[in-house]
């Protein structure tokens, strides 16, 4: 062989390795990137999980039991359509144990939650009856309104059907509003709250290399967010118990429940605050705006809306503004965000 072809190979041998080389680099660099095993180790060490709250429709704890009495705030003529629930004069109370009995199989009429409180004889206070207790009357609510719409004519008369049965099984008498009035009732508060009703989003999106799950989760972590219920899913925990998160993370749920977790790739996660959940004081959209701010520059992405339009930081301080003044009208129609009513009105 000629030096001629012998450098014609050497040649063709370079040039195949640079091809080689290059088709490396560019699988590397637009791999997803992986969290730091190291790192996620000492971030888990010697600290306790997290379990996301599971809230039912009205957006309070869920028991997962038939009949027992569900977790709810106390009645309010607020939210409320209410109905009176008498016991024969000639009949002191009741036990609770039998109140209890009567409970009904569902806690829900059409898309509202029905509630039952019955007069403590010895706490001198309405309560969710409990066995042992003593009651001197009895009261039955539904639900006006919540994101589900208004309490209509059909809702309202279920009401009533379930209501009688309790008071048949309390020997008492029920006694009702009139149905037009209250379903005129909930038609202004469901006006009010589609006006007062707030759920904001952010968008990150990778700019170069996509993202894995277990590199999105580390890098959460560091701002606060632990995993939540669903895969794709973490939360920013409220800071009471049993409250529901103040801030959620999500991104794509296939790529979470993949064989192998290290190969998704994802481009985009979503930041969600739920406004009338949560407390004023928390602050949670600048907290939001800032973990998604400070993850967009730790993870080569950047901070978009829906359009995939960028938001820089200036463009975010109108929506603060706008979002104070939704609050001050929250609070003067006394359903402060992050209260209960507020809570289940927004559900």
């Amino acid at each position: 062989m000629s030096e001629f072809q012998i450098g014609l190979v050497v040649l063709g041998a370079l040039v195949l390795l640079g091809v080689l080389v290059q088709s490396l680099w560019s699988a590397r660099a637009n791999a997803p990137r992986q969290a730091d095993a190291q790192a996620d180790a000492a971030e888990h060490d010697g600290k306790p999980s997290f379990t996301e709250p599971v809230f039912d429709d009205a957006g309070f704890g869920n028991l997962n039991f038939a009949v027992a009495a569900p977790r709810r705030p106390a009645i309010d003529s607020l939210i409320d359509a209410l109905a009176a629930v008498n016991l024969d004069p000639m009949v002191p109370a009741v036990s609770g144990d039998a109140a209890v009995a009567a409970f009904p199989g569902s806690w829900r009429v059409g898309s509202k939650p029905f509630l039952i409180e019955g007069f403590n004889a010895d706490a001198q206070e309405w309560e969710t009856p409990v066995p042992g207790a003593r009651y001197m009357a009895f009261q039955t609510a539904v639900q006006l309104a919540n994101r589900a719409g208004a309490l209509n004519d059909i809702e309202y008369s279920e009401f009533v059907v379930k209501t009688q049965a309790f008071a048949d099984a309390m020997n008492a008498t029920p006694e009702f509003r009139e149905m037009r009035d209250e379903v005129a009732r909930a038609k202004e508060l469901d006006n009010f709250a589609s006006q007062h009703d707030a759920q904001l989003g952010l968008n990150l999106r990778a700019r170069h290399a996509a993202w894995s799950p277990g590199y999105i989760t580390q890098v959460a972590a560091q701002h606060g967010f632990v995993p939540g219920q669903l895969p794709g899913r973490m939360v920013l925990p409220a800071p009471v118990d049993g409250l529901p998160p103040l801030l959620a993370l999500t991104f794509d749920s296939q790529a979470a429940l993949a064989e192998d977790p290290a190969q998704s790739a994802i481009f985009d996660i979503v930041f969600h605050l739920d406004v009338p959940q949560v407390d004023r004081a928390e602050q949670a959209f600048d907290r939001m705006c800032k973990a998604a701010q400070a993850m967009a520059h730790s993870m080569d992405g950047i901070v978009t809306d829906d359009n995939g339009q960028a938001l820089p930081a200036q463009a975010l301080q109108p929506i603060s503004h706008e979002l104070q003044q939704l609050h001050d009208r929250l609070e003067q129609r006394d359903f402060p965000a992050g209260s209960a009513l507020a809570r289940r009105l927004f559900s």
